[in-house]
């Protein structure tokens, strides 16, 4: 029976405390409570898993990888019943998610048995070199240990159990301990049975996986500081993942966080392209800030635009959002934290409202807000991410001032430019500090959407992401969890197989 229960070491354990779910619809379930003692347990099996799976062949792994990706697609149905349920979300979209999730599970497969990212060097011993001679100098990445997850709040599945941090992990070499997000911890237990199975079948050591179910910020902040984890992945609030990097920085030995924490996601309209399709512009702005009700990361929640065109924009946009009809969110908070942003958004005396719809209990309905320029620069609270189909449209005296807007941006997942050919020369204006500012640039898209390649970046600098230098999609997300180790005058018989 595993109904409720923790995944720790190849056993599923129940809990003295209990927690209930709280599904969007159907009857509240209940669930084990972790806390410190169910991730000492399961940091310690991590660990002993480590000296075996850190160890195997690429080969191996990368089996495992697609055993876990077959053995979640046999169980395709009851997961996503059950995450329609728990979240709210459509068939279509966890459908979408579920195909996302075993895909690239079965790319980083792929891409770990070809062992470029191992990035190996070699420079050969040069004993007659004057006048000192050189040893023989090898170099390869290798696994930094186990690893703590978080699951997130708006994936269910392609950022939750067995989502990108954990599939990125078990590809380095890595054992996870996973902390079950709460709004979704059916899900997650289906997902975990599929993990289970994939073990059992591959005969890995049940270390190298657990769940651990929560709903509590004690259990997390038990995962980050526990000795033996030595990285974590987190997606979630601004609050929450600085309160945990924190408290992973101030740890007797650091640890890396790589967290993802927030991003308005700025849409900059160029001129020329203002002038002639803002409308068009409008219309599709409206699609993708409201698709998902807005619970993307890549949400596009600001546009910056001239003065002269805006009016066409927010016309169009207008009635395209008239109708979008109010619609259910992840949890009760994420649609209570959204109903505080927007009333926060809408009482600000620089702001006018352009549209809001009827936002009641977890169905949150779209809103968008107009400022100009000068309170943009001059507000920087209107600059923080109100997660949930909110937007601000930002009016621009002139190129010279939006400019000034991207200079003083904080970090972002994404930065858009819609342009003509005619905006290329401000374009090249503005590249180079939308560069510093985001981790992916866009042209005449939006960002939400996010594809799994190996040039996919999604990261960014603070409060973006905690790591300026890493994404958590796509095969570079694999990096994240290796550290590079040099080996000299090492004799070949006691190198590692990859290093010869």
């Amino acid at each position: 029976m595993t109904d409720g229960k923790h995944l720790i070491a190849g056993e599923w354990v129940a809990g003295s405390q209990t927690f209930a779910s709280r599904p969007a619809t159907g009857e509240p379930r209940t669930f084990a409570e972790g806390g410190a003692a169910e991730v000492d347990r399961a940091a310690k099996a991590a660990e002993d898993a480590f000296w075996t799976y850190g160890y195997l062949p690429d080969s191996k792994r990368a089996s495992f990888l697609n055993r876990i990706a077959e053995e979640i697609t046999a169980r395709k149905a009851a997961i996503v019943e059950t995450a329609m349920a728990e979240s709210g979300l459509p068939q279509a979209r966890l459908e979408g998610e579920c195909g996302r999730t075993t895909g690239q599970l079965q790319l980083f497969a792929r891409h770990i048995e070809k062992g470029d990212y191992l990035d190996r060097r070699h420079d050969e011993a040069l004993p007659d070199r004057q006048p000192a001679p050189r040893p023989d100098l090898r170099l390869m990445q290798r696994p930094i240990g186990p690893v703590g997850v978080f699951g997130a709040s708006n994936f269910p599945l392609a950022f939750s159990t067995a989502g990108g941090d954990t599939a990125s992990a078990l590809a380095a070499g890595c054992p996870v301990v996973v902390k079950g997000h709460p709004a979704h911890p059916g899900t997650a237990q289906h997902v975990a049975e599929a993990i289970d199975a994939a073990i059992r079948a591959e005969d890995m050591p049940p270390g190298v996986f657990s769940l651990i179910h929560g709903s509590t910020n004690a259990l997390g902040e038990a995962l980050v500081s526990h000795p033996l984890i030595r990285a974590i992945g987190f997606t979630g609030s601004l609050g929450g993942g600085r309160a945990l990097y924190d408290i992973a920085q101030n740890r007797p030995e650091p640890i890396p966080f790589f967290g993802e924490l927030g991003s308005v996601n700025p849409v900059f309209v160029l001129p020329a392209a203002a002038k002639a399709r803002a409308s068009q512009i409008g219309k599709s702005w409206a699609g993708s800030l409201t698709m998902g009700v807005g619970q993307f990361c890549t949400n596009p929640g600001v546009v910056v635009m001239p003065e002269g065109e805006a009016d066409a924009f927010i016309a169009t946009t207008s009635e395209a959002l008239e109708g979008v009809a109010a619609q259910t969110m992840l949890g009760d908070g994420i649609a209570d934290a959204y109903r505080k942003g927007l009333d926060r958004i809408a009482a600000h005396g620089g702001t006018q409202t352009v549209w809001a719809g009827e936002s009641s209990g977890r169905n949150s309905a779209p809103a968008v807000f107009v400022a100009s320029g000068e309170t943009w620069l001059a507000e920087p609270d209107l600059h923080h991410e109100v997660f949930g189909p909110l937007g601000i449209v930002v009016k621009a005296k002139d190129v010279d001032q939006m400019l000034e807007i991207a200079r003083g941006l904080e970090g972002q997942l994404t930065c858009t430019l819609q342009l003509d050919e005619a905006d290329h020369a401000d374009a090249r204006r503005l590249l180079p500090i939308l560069e510093r500012k985001a981790g992916r640039l866009l042209a005449n898209g939006f960002p939400t959407g996010v594809e799994v390649a190996d040039a996919m970046m999604h990261g960014g600098p603070y409060p973006a992401s905690t790591q300026v230098s890493t994404t958590s999609v796509g095969t570079l997300a694999i990096r994240r969890f290796l550290r590079p180790v040099c080996y000299q005058d090492i004799p070949a018989s006691l190198l590692p197989e990859a290093l010869n």
